[in-house]
């Protein structure tokens, strides 16, 4: 019994992801099937639906509600400078490289509500490569775009915003970069002076700009195994040759079709270098 309903429960499951995409032309098909089963089970008691199938039925019939379901199919929990490692290892390692070019392009791939980004942004400022780079801050999400162009967290959250800043070498305070204000912290305009906020779905769009980093992390987790290639066929594509790639702490690249494209440039924080094999386009999955 067990089995037919888990059965049942993955056919539900297909045919929701499957009206998802024709009706509102966001694709989660590829995206990992617990995950998803957890997530929409919030969902379910969230709207109030005894089943995948009763979800779908009022999605179709209610347009109101699908901006509030994306914010369950969307993982956008992070903080500022997560990871310390890892931007310690950009500030020390990459940002030497970076720094030989005239001009940049960064791109932020699932910014989520913006701390990556802001993250980024102070770091190339402590650095003195603001002004000769654009940030590229990519979501599927049109609701977490708009929190990470607005750049107001919460406080309680700032504490560890600056202490993870400090970890990763941080030349100033972050007290530098934002102002309290209606209880949460506003981050200062200038930094987003430089950043571009577009919606992107790394299952369904395609490359758009020639960048030298790109920092997508803890995005490849929540897909399967064809949509990780095809995320990664997108970085390669976009990198110039000897860019960088920055992944998840618990991501990699080592099962993927593509991993012959990049080396391991500082294989602890997961930063790889785009290699020199190969030109032009390299024909990812469609």
């Amino acid at each position: 019994m067990n089995d037919v309903y888990a059965a049942h429960e993955d056919l539900e499951l297909e045919l929701l992801l499957e009206a998802i995409w024709r009706h509102h032309h966001y694709d989660f098909r590829g995206y990992s099937r617990s995950s998803l089963h957890r997530r929409l089970a919030r969902a379910q008691q969230r709207f109030g639906c005894d089943s995948l199938s009763h979800l779908q039925h009022r999605l179709l019939r209610e347009a109101e509600l699908f901006p509030e379901l994306m914010s369950f199919l969307t993982i956008q929990v992070s903080e500022m400078f997560r990871d310390p490692g890892y931007f310690r290892a950009l500030r020390e390692q990459v940002i030497p490289h970076l720094k030989t070019y005239p001009s940049l392009k960064i791109w932020i791939a699932g910014c989520a509500n913006g701390e990556e980004f802001y993250s980024l942004a102070i770091l190339f400022r402590e650095e003195g490569l603001e002004d000769r780079t654009i940030f590229y801050c990519t979501d599927i999400s049109p609701a977490a775009l708009q929190k990470a162009e607005a750049g107001v967290y919460e406080l309680d959250r700032v504490r560890q915003f600056s202490e993870n800043h400090l970890l990763a070498g941080g030349k100033t305070s972050l007290a530098d970069y934002y102002t309290a204000a209606y209880g949460g912290a506003v981050f200062d305009k200038s930094l987003r002076r430089r950043a571009v906020f577009a919606e992107h779905n790394l299952a369904s769009d395609h490359v758009f700009a020639e960048v030298q980093l790109v920092s997508s992390r803890n995005v490849l987790i929540y897909f399967d195994r064809d949509l990780q290639d095809r995320a990664l066929g997108l970085f390669g594509d976009t990198l110039v040759r000897g860019g960088f790639l920055g992944l998840g702490s618990k991501e990699s690249l080592r099962f993927s079709r593509y991993s012959e494209l990049f080396d391991d440039f500082e294989e602890r924080e997961k930063i790889y270098r785009r290699n020199l094999i190969g030109t032009g386009a390299i024909g990812h999955a469609a």
